[in-house]
């Protein structure tokens, strides 16, 4: 490891990508395990927004998940490494964060649960990934670096609280702050209001189209933080559909990037963390690259902004 992992969480903390992809790669299926237990008892929410993770103040949580008239969650909690299950009747149950395939993890996870009393069926696969190695199968991802997982948490904390301050001046249709398990990601998601085109086919690796089209189904505007894009991981900024000009919109800070390939700009986080401002730097192209989306598709943007000082007499 460098000496970049040995700074201290509760600062944009510095974690290479490549000093942790493979206890990353088991997080990633972890994560998806416990989405997929939230998705099977949860009820429907528009654009899938009931299957993701939270961040805690200790990690990622489910938040309350109902089960028939009481509720349990499930949070991962990166600073004594355990997986807790919580139900509201008092019961607990957890499961150790430490190196062990995701088959492992999977049957002590369904176990717990079980014990519990709380019956669970969920689809055995993960999505977006390729291949998709069934959990029960799964002995290829086995890593758990605990320092590595505390640091890419407090990665999520600092770019989370950012992105609730740029969440907080608009009042349209707007998403929760939310960890996406399919894709690994920190989300925000703007909406204009008006209906998005069908969303093509394909494009997302082991993931119906059905299920896409439901995410995209309204013109949108939406950023995020994922643990790849860059050397520590990026920022990245999209809309759908892109509208004409957004491409050539300029956006701030200067290390941003639009990539054609992908069809989003992108920030790496090291700019960020490197920056003098590091909260200025990550609002600065949150903000810049809304406005890319905003002006270039016409939204109404009177009716869903507020100034920065609308809520201060309150």
């Amino acid at each position: 490891m460098t000496e970049q992992k040995n700074q201290q969480v509760g600062v944009w903390p510095r974690l290479r990508v490549e000093n942790w992809v493979e206890t990353r790669d088991t997080l990633h299926m972890w994560t998806q395990i416990v989405g997929k237990i939230r998705m099977a008892h949860a009820p429907m929410v528009n654009h899938w927004w009931q299957v993701t993770l939270y961040v805690s103040p200790r990690g990622l949580t489910t938040s309350a998940i109902p089960y028939r008239n009481g509720a349990f969650d499930i949070e991962f909690d990166f600073v004594d490494h355990r997986l807790r299950i919580d139900v509201s009747g008092g019961g607990r149950r957890d499961v150790a964060l430490a190196p062990k395939p995701v088959s492992q993890f999977y049957a002590e996870t369904m176990g717990a649960l079980g014990e519990l009393g709380i019956r669970t069926r969920i689809y055995p696969r993960p999505n977006e990934v390729e291949p998709a190695i069934p959990f029960a199968d799964d002995d290829r991802h086995a890593s758990y670096d605990p320092h590595a997982a505390r640091l890419f948490w407090s990665q999520l904390l600092q770019a989370g609280r950012v992105f609730g301050e740029f969440r907080s001046s608009f009042v349209g249709k707007v998403s929760p702050v939310h960890f996406f398990w399919g894709s690994m990601d920190l989300a925000c998601t703007r909406f204009s209001g008006r209906p998005a085109p069908l969303h093509p086919p394909g494009g997302l690796p082991n993931i119906p189209d059905w299920v896409t089209r439901e995410a995209y189904s309204l013109e949108l505007s939406s950023c995020g933080f994922w643990p790849g894009g860059g050397e520590e991981g990026a920022f990245y900024a999209y809309a759908y559909p892109e509208p004409v000009g957004f491409a050539d919109h300029p956006v701030r800070p200067a290390e941003a990037s639009y990539q054609r390939v992908n069809g989003e700009f992108v920030l790496p986080y090291e700019a960020v963390a490197s920056a003098a401002d590091p909260d200025r730097a990550l609002s600065d192209f949150l903000h810049s690259t809304y406005e890319a989306a905003a002006q270039s598709g016409r939204w109404d943007r009177a009716a869903l902004e507020v100034g920065a000082h609308h809520w201060e007499h309150h």
